[in-house]
């Protein structure tokens, strides 16, 4: 990775903090910063610690979008502790609108940005100019109060609440977590074998999602499952799938795995 590191100092007079602030520069030119005051460990250590998170994230995410994450883990729940604090959904969900509306604004200044006129602009060009540049002004001018309203409201309501505090239908049990724990940790080491078969089709797909397509059909068909005790082995036999494109990346992906194995 290419990284760099700079000190950060944060906060107003009376309550500043210095941060380590360290950068990734990514071959597009895009730089991507951590913030931490963690201050003893080597900065490579820390950059690989803190950006493998990402892949953690989208475990996460694509495990609650396909295989739900928390869904299979059986229906033993129990009492959540009523007193311990969680995060306001009121407060998360103005979080979210001010981040949605602080994007539109921003993506109008630079359409207002945008509009010039040419070095010798006749009437016509004037007037359209000046029609698209008034319905932005008035445009931005509309953001900007709903923006200021959000933060208004942000900054008075509390940003963590007890399960107490929750209206009844929002307060939620607990799954009993030694079964989850288990379920999960099955789901988990799935999530990686996945991505073992993937980065194999990634060989003859060009696009990753639609291999990941592949291996989630593949998961999905009714396929013969065969036991050979004496052998040692368990043969799957999969049946055709939707088309010659998709028999053909199995075959490779069935090939491969063998050669390794």
């Amino acid at each position: 990775m290419k990284i760099a590191e700079r000190g950060t100092l944060l906060g107003k007079a009376n309550a500043q903090i210095w941060v380590r602030e360290i950068r990734k520069l990514t071959d597009s030119g895009h730089q991507t910063s951590i913030v931490c005051t963690e201050y003893s460990s080597e900065i490579h250590s820390l950059a690989i610690q803190m950006f493998s998170r990402w892949c953690q994230e989208n475990f996460f995410r694509y495990m609650l979008q396909h295989y739900g994450l928390d869904a299979l883990a059986g229906y033993g729940t129990e009492p959540a502790d009523e007193t311990k604090p969680i995060v306001n959904p009121e407060y998360r969900k103005l979080g979210s609108q001010i981040k949605s509306k602080a994007g539109k604004l921003g993506r109008q200044r630079n359409k207002f940005a945008e509009i010039i006129l040419s070095d010798v602009p006749d009437e016509k060009e004037k007037a359209v100019y000046n029609e698209r540049k008034s319905k932005l002004v008035e445009e931005i001018d509309l953001l900007k109060e709903d923006l200021s309203r959000l933060k208004t409201t942000k900054k008075e309501t509390l940003k963590h609440i007890t399960l107490n505090d929750l209206p009844e239908e929002q307060r939620f049990s607990l799954i009993v977590p030694r079964q989850k724990a288990f379920v999960d940790t099955i789901k988990m080491i799935a999530y990686r074998a996945e991505i073992a078969m993937a980065s194999v089709l990634n060989k003859v797909i060009s696009h990753p999602d639609d291999a990941r397509s592949l291996l989630r059909s593949i998961g999905t068909q009714e396929a013969d499952i065969i036991p050979d005790e004496d052998a040692g082995t368990l043969t799957v036999r999969l049946h055709h799938l939707t088309n010659r494109m998709s028999d053909n990346a199995v075959k490779e992906l069935t090939h491969l795995r063998t050669h390794h194995l």
